[in-house]
């Protein structure tokens, strides 16, 4: 079974129909399948604008180099694999994150500090911590299995997304087991034309709301429908974290060694 994202990374997200019970938990799920579905290519090297911003305004901008790789694990499922190396500022400059999706089980993490000179797994029990300072927790960079969530389909919305403008199709995702995710549900607004998740709600224990995350910009590029943008917000801290894809290159092959943890500890 295919995964979907929690929380984009570079590598998002009212008219309410009255269906029976049934048939909008299968219309949802049909939709975030096809979401899925959407062709990603096999390699991606990036260079992202990482921007985090408090709510007083004040700003701290980060340049990160981002490696890609959607591939079969061996088994017949397609699986993705991320490294991010910090190039800027002074504070993170050096640190190194790798993650490796696994089908049918938690992604592997692996993170370099250069204060310490060392890579260290990223053990399950910090998926609440946050990655990097961002609005993001390690669990949000994660991917769930999409069996692990009842898909309802809320009905079709226009949504405006920075200057954007989308015709989406709106689904309420409740996870089945409430321990597997940090959040009680989440509401996505998927684009009707690309079935990319341009607005996503995400709501604490306690049925609040705590994150926004936005995508403004969607590019077709060399044929592939690629996130361009995005914001993650903190509603409740005001705090957010954009990401803006400055350089990117698509389907160059990318060595094995770049998706290993030996490689986190030069970066080269």
């Amino acid at each position: 079974m295919k995964k979907i994202s929690k929380v984009m990374t570079i590598a998002a997200l009212a008219l309410v129909m009255g269906a029976s019970g049934a048939f909008a938990d299968q219309q949802g799920t049909d939709i975030m399948q096809k979401s899925l579905d959407v062709e990603k290519p096999k390699f991606t090297h990036s260079m992202v604008e990482m921007v985090l911003v408090e709510k007083n305004g004040t700003k701290e901008e980060r340049m990160v180099e981002e490696y890609g790789r959607n591939h079969d694990d061996g088994n017949g499922n397609n699986v993705t694999d991320v490294v991010m190396l910090f190039l800027s500022p002074a504070n993170v400059k050096g640190t190194r994150f790798l993650q490796k999706e696994n089908h049918g089980k938690d992604d592997d993490k692996w993170i370099y500090l250069p204060s310490l000179k060392n890579t260290r797994r990223v053990n399950s029990s910090e998926g609440s911590k946050s990655f990097m300072g961002t609005d993001a927790t390690y669990d949000d960079l994660s991917t769930r299995e999409i069996d692990e969530d009842d898909h309802q389909y809320e009905g079709e919305e226009t949504k405006k997304v920075g200057s954007a403008t989308y015709e989406c199709y709106k689904v309420k995702e409740v996870p089945y087991d409430k321990k597997s995710s940090q959040y009680s549900y989440r509401i996505t607004w998927v684009d009707k034309e690309t079935y990319v998740p341009v607005y996503t709600e995400m709501y604490d224990k306690n049925g609040k709301l705590i994150k926004v995350l936005e995508v403004p910009v969607i590019k077709n590029v060399d044929g592939y429908t690629i996130t361009m943008a995005t914001k993650l917000t903190n509603v409740q801290t005001g705090h957010y974290t954009t990401l803006t894809i400055k350089k990117l290159q698509l389907d160059k092959p990318i060595p094995e060694r770049v998706f290993t943890s030996s490689f986190l500890n030069t970066g080269k």
